[in-house]
């Protein structure tokens, strides 16, 4: 059950923020994965730059604010069955780390295109570049971002048989509960 702050309403009275919330979660993991696909590295990216890798991760990075807010107001699914303080915290743990990789591997990208020199497009808007071109290696950041790439796969994995076993071990509904439909 959702509880009002005094002035504050609850998300859900505006509009179905658990739904709003899955519907976005579920997108989200799409576009991951999509970005991860269409992916390239090495030198190659200055001759010919994954335009559609770049904007399906800035679309991940536009989808996490709507995310981060309707989660804050209370529109995240509630947990029906209590799990006890430290898997309580582990979970809040692992969100943030899920959230941390959702905005940092766009920005990071962002900012590895600029140092290359790659002019930065979303979906055929140009963006401005973050730092200014360097000849050579674009540095730690690029690399940090390209070994998140696969980090957040992992993460991703993990979290899913997380889920698996929150339903089919503890059944408490968890994929029930984030279900699209």
């Amino acid at each position: 059950m959702t509880r009002s702050t005094g002035f504050v309403m609850p998300f859900s009275s505006y509009c179905n923020g658990a739904k709003t919330i899955i519907a976005l979660h579920w997108a989200t993991a799409l576009l991951v994965l999509a970005a991860w696909l269409t992916s390239e590295g090495g030198r190659h990216v200055r001759e010919n730059p994954p335009l559609l890798h770049f904007s399906l991760g800035l679309t991940v990075l536009m989808l996490v604010i709507p995310r981060l807010v309707a989660r804050l107001l209370g529109g995240a699914p509630r947990v029906e069955d209590t799990q006890g303080p430290w898997l309580n915290l582990a979970a809040k743990i692992g969100h943030g780390v899920l959230y941390a990789f959702l905005i940092g591997l766009p920005l990071t990208g962002w900012y590895a295109a600029s140092r290359l020199g790659v002019p930065i497009s979303f979906f055929g808007l140009s963006l401005p570049a973050l730092v200014s071109p360097v000849q050579g290696a674009p540095g730690f950041l690029a690399e940090v971002h390209e070994t998140g790439g696969t980090v957040i796969l992992w993460l991703v994995g993990l979290h899913a048989l997380i889920a698996c076993w929150h339903q089919f071990v503890l059944r408490d509904g968890t994929l029930r509960r984030m279900s699209p439909v």
